[in-house]
């Protein structure tokens, strides 16, 4: 009997102190984008890179192209 007058203060402090964690988590935003950590695994960052590089270079092309185009006409 002794140990569950030790044991329940006990918990008391560690309910108290999960429930001040979870405020202090929830107001500095840990849980504002719960998907995007979940999402971040289809995101890859070098193929956008490489993907948009393609896409300056085609458009630099068509442009390069088109002026070619013009001035011998």
């Amino acid at each position: 009997m002794d140990v569950v007058f030790g044991l329940i203060p006990m918990m008391l402090f560690f309910g108290f102190l999960v429930v001040v964690v979870f405020i202090w988590m929830a107001k500095s935003g840990q849980f504002d984008d719960l998907d995007g950590a979940a999402n971040s695994i289809f995101m890859d960052e070098e193929f956008d890179e490489e993907l948009k590089k393609k896409e300056a270079d085609s458009k630099t092309a068509e442009s390069s192209e088109s002026k070619e185009k013009k001035s011998s006409s």
